[in-house]
């Protein structure tokens, strides 16, 4: 993994994953519980499932342009949640970022690329972005074309290349998006598994309840108190006795 996960895709795994601890935590906690659950069980999966939503929404966007007759793909930052093209363009976040690609030297390793490689081999991303030009850049030409914008921020310096073309905030944000769609399906099965709790744990409070009073859970057991057959007849014997003396 690259040193930038650390920094971005880490950081993003990390506070879900940590968000989630406290809430399943706390699902376990309630389902050994005797008291009532449904409140604050809910709350925890209604979290959860937010959380969830939220990265499914993030990320829906994206996931890069086939280039016709290559194996890579191209990225292009508009494709993006206005969200994370906030967070991408922050001058300092990216700095963070762009010397986090420096060194983890991912651009070195196509220095030694040929032109068949080019045609021939994948790239991540992040090369795709941030260590080459968008492929329909054309340069050495005797008249003036309009280009991508990004083709003039292209710079064969080991330490430019393309690391301030949008194509490179792509290409990083492309690596976010896959991470954080895998770890939302990390936690939808976090929160099946903790439905299945609420549910066990509502089930097994009931069933204590039943077995307390020998009642269906809500019914009042408490009947009328009824006389015997014979304590009209003891009163009247009682009442006669009592006139007689």
């Amino acid at each position: 993994m690259y040193r930038f996960s650390n920094t971005v895709i880490g950081f993003l795994n990390l506070f879900t994953l940590l968000a989630s601890i406290p809430i399943i935590g706390g699902g376990l906690w309630m389902a050994r519980s005797s008291t009532t659950c449904e409140v604050v069980m809910l709350f925890l999966i209604a979290t959860l499932m937010g959380l969830t939503i939220f990265g499914f929404v993030v990320t829906s966007q994206g996931g890069g342009v086939q280039v016709p007759g290559r194996v890579y793909k191209e990225y292009h930052l508009q494709d993006y949640s206005p969200w994370l093209r906030k967070r991408i363009k922050d001058p300092d976040y990216w700095r963070a970022i762009r010397s986090c690609i420096l060194g983890s030297k991912t651009c070195a390793k196509l220095a030694f690329w040929t032109p068949l490689d080019y045609l021939e081999k994948d790239m991540s991303p992040i090369q795709s972005g941030c260590c080459k030009p968008p492929t329909s850049c054309t340069y050495n030409t005797a008249t003036m074309v309009a280009q991508d914008p990004d083709c003039y921020q292209w710079n064969n310096a080991p330490t430019m290349l393309c690391y301030e073309c949008d194509s490179c905030k792509a290409g990083v944000l492309e690596d976010v998006r896959r991470d954080w769609r895998k770890l939302s399906v990390l936690n939808i099965v976090m929160l099946v598994f903790l439905i299945g709790i609420y549910s066990i744990g509502c089930c097994a409070f009931q069933n204590t309840r039943r077995a307390e009073t020998d009642y269906p859970y809500g019914e009042n057991r408490m009947t009328k108190v009824r006389p015997r057959w014979d304590y009209y007849w003891w009163r009247w014997w009682r009442d006669r006795r009592e006139a007689l003396y």
